[in-house]
């Protein structure tokens, strides 16, 4: 699902970030993605998928 439609960002994408690069917030999602720097409209729901993203990791872990 795209999440930023100024820059065609998924939530997959965003998801990834997280996963793969570290990304904890929005500062450095926009750093790495350039999510919410244009409109602005998408940035509580990247910070939504962030958030999540970090708690399914956490008990993923925790359940390997």
């Amino acid at each position: 699902m795209y999440v930023c439609l100024c820059h065609g960002i998924t939530d997959k994408a965003i998801q990834q970030a997280v996963r793969e690069d570290g990304v904890g917030n929005m500062r450095q999602l926009k750093k790495n993605l350039n999510v919410g720097s244009q409109c602005g409209k998408c940035v509580q729901l990247a910070q939504t998928i962030i958030d999540n993203t970090i708690v399914d990791e956490s008990l993923f872990k925790e359940v390997c």
